[in-house]
């Protein structure tokens, strides 16, 4: 239906499909979104966004910069990227009008920064992404977030817990004023270190998928510039599923694909699992930190050895 709008935003094609396969509609999107607003925004205030859009006929792709038909009421935060050696204008999705627009735009999931745009030095959460192997069970990856839950409790920290939305797990540790990205980044390694010793059966924080052997991927790189979806941001997935905070009690026996644009509004009901679950900012263990700098980061590890094995492709020829 033509002219419709929410909060001032014009809204159009509410009724096409969102994506091929994905059982929702743009107006099942919008109105998720809509109904989670005051519980989605607080993980997104203020926290340089990019976003997965899709188009239809194209592909998903994923927009950090801000396009130039962008209305001047939303809140953005200028990002110096050393990657690609330019400035990068970041949405900041701050209240419900602006929520509004992006779903508008086709932005289905919602990836934050891990630091707020005006104390980028220092991020608010130590994260680790819990992915099981290719067809193994989302009761895997809860598994896995119950060695990390141990390994937290023994140094006198915790954390919360949510579905990615997609297959894996993901436990957050929020952190008190002033941790660096570096101590931080060291600390998540060391806790995946530590809960893979405890259940080398089950998980491993090995980078290279083929070395793997069918565990769980502590994946530990969740750090610096990285982003993780947010809690309550749908995925690009059949069905639309949604990354759902849940208690630590309750992770093994979940079941993501209960949670989806369709289902999850009414299972939060008044409530917010996400700020209820969360526990009080914390400092870092300094065992942690010193432990996680001896460890040598999985990125650059697997950069060396693909250099290795392309050197040794090239002498073998």
């Amino acid at each position: 239906m033509a002219g419709e709008e929410r909060d001032g935003v014009p809204l159009t094609n509410l009724d096409q499909e969102l994506f091929d396969g994905a059982g929702a509609t743009k107006r099942d999107l919008v109105d998720y979104l809509d109904a989670v607003h005051g519980r989605i925004v607080p993980a997104l205030r203020d926290r340089p966004l990019s976003v997965i859009r899709v188009r239809p006929g194209q592909p998903p792709f994923m927009q950090k910069n801000l396009p130039k038909y962008t209305p001047d009421w939303v809140a953005r935060a200028d990002v110096w990227a050393d990657r690609s050696r330019r400035m990068v204008s970041y949405g900041l999705c701050n209240d419900r009008r602006t929520l509004i627009w992006f779903a508008n735009q086709r932005a289905v999931e919602y990836h934050p920064g891990l630091s707020v745009a005006d104390d980028w030095a220092h991020p608010t959460h130590l994260i680790l992404d819990l992915d099981p192997p290719e067809g193994g069970a989302f009761r895997l990856a809860a598994q896995a977030a119950l060695l990390v839950r141990e390994v937290l409790t023994a140094c006198g920290m915790a954390g919360a817990a949510k579905t990615s939305g997609a297959k894996g797990a993901h436990v957050f540790v929020p952190l008190a004023a002033g941790s660096a990205h570096d101590d931080v980044a060291a600390a998540t390694r060391a806790i995946a270190a530590r809960a893979e010793r405890l259940d080398p059966a089950l998980a491993t924080t090995a980078f290279i998928v083929e070395q793997r052997e069918g565990k769980v991927f502590l994946d530990s790189t969740r750090a610096g510039g990285a982003t993780v979806v947010a809690a309550y941001s749908p995925r690009l997935r059949p069905g639309v599923p949604v990354s759902f905070p849940l208690p630590w009690d309750a992770l093994e026996a979940a079941v993501p694909t209960d949670y989806t644009v369709h289902t999850a509004a009414a299972a939060l009901g008044d409530g917010d699992p996400w700020a209820d679950l969360m526990p009080p900012p914390q400092r870092l263990d300094p065992g942690l930190v010193e432990e996680g700098h001896t460890i040598p980061i999985a990125r650059v590890v697997a950069m060396h050895e693909g250099k290795r094995r392309a050197r040794e492709r090239r002498s073998s020829q």
